[in-house]
């Protein structure tokens, strides 16, 4: 059988890396014993943390893919964010949760859903396949839904996150509150990073209309703890922006526990957060209260205003 290559985006987060594991595990399952994992970046701190709770490994690193090679994407379906050399690849399947922005010239299985997490469509699949979910994947199931959803407190969460967390957290054998928690103050230490890790942590280029743009986001159990290295982040993200050739920079420091961000913003274009959050910023920076989901309280709103 050939090789079929599971991976989710670059700069990958919790549900890319958990969600490649729990779809190749699943593909096995299924008869396709040739399907294995794959990363396109490094894993993050809570990724670590997940994976050193469940003691197993980071999936290896995939750099690019051979013309004709067969590709199962999680988590993402943007070329952009993808593996080199995607546009030659047989894609087999998507499992994603964001909006679509792939084109084939071929049939391929897809399956999106507007849910909080890709773990939750996949919670699914496992259930309609009528293959048994273990601890271990129940584990890392629920691990990326509460990272995706910071602990269902998101405005992406719904009813079906919530009903899978309930049912894995019992499958897992863990508090899903307490883990949770901890799981996600794990993936705020920064310590170890330098500045343009950090910045490209979880970063993605989303465009607003003809404004070329980057938007980070990191989370911090204290904002102030991130604001402390603003001079050295803005040095940083100008030198993305020249790089890049980007009109804004958005990075986002996301409070977990009283859910709101603090943004700054660089970039001929900043203004652009002003008109759409209706704020003001102050030395390229302002809280935007309430303000955690890029998804849903970024992207829709700073497009809209663009």
């Amino acid at each position: 059988m050939v090789k079929t290559y599971v991976f989710g985006h670059k700069s990958p987060d919790s549900d890319s890396i958990t969600s490649s594991i729990v779809m190749a595990n699943l593909e096995n399952e299924l008869g396709n014993t040739d399907a294995k994992a794959y990363r396109l970046g490094n894993i993050n701190k809570e990724t670590e943390f997940i994976l050193n709770f469940l003691d197993i490994d980071a999936p290896e690193l995939l750099d690019d893919v051979v013309d004709g090679a067969n590709v199962i994407l999680v988590d993402h379906n943007s070329p952009a964010e993808s593996v080199d050399n995607l546009e030659n690849a047989n894609i087999l399947k998507v499992v994603d949760h964001h909006k679509l922005a792939l084109a084939t010239s071929y049939p391929l299985f897809l399956r999106f859903e507007p849910v909080g997490c890709t773990e939750t469509i996949l919670f699914k699949l496992y259930g309609e396949n009528e293959v048994e979910i273990s601890k271990e994947i129940a584990t890392l199931m629920l691990s990326a839904i509460i990272s995706d959803t910071l602990l269902l407190k998101s405005p992406t969460t719904t009813e079906d996150d919530k009903i899978a967390v309930e049912k894995l957290a019992k499958i897992a054998e863990v508090d899903a509150e307490e883990y949770g928690l901890e799981m996600l103050k794990a993936g705020t230490d920064l310590s170890s990073f330098t500045i343009d890790e950090i910045l490209a942590l979880d970063a993605k280029q989303i465009d607003f209309k003809d404004v070329k743009s980057i938007v980070n986001q990191v989370n911090t159990a204290d904002i102030n703890d991130v604001m402390a290295m603003k001079d050295d982040l803005e040095e940083g993200i100008n030198k993305v922006i020249d790089k890049e050739n980007l009109d804004l920079f958005m990075l986002l420091i996301t409070d977990i526990v009283n859910s709101n961000s603090q943004v700054i913003a660089l970039g001929k274009n900043a203004e652009l957060v002003e008109k759409a959050y209706n704020v003001k910023l102050d030395n390229n920076t302002v809280l935007l209260e309430g303000v955690v989901s890029r998804k849903k309280q970024v992207v829709p709103i700073m497009t809209e205003s663009a």
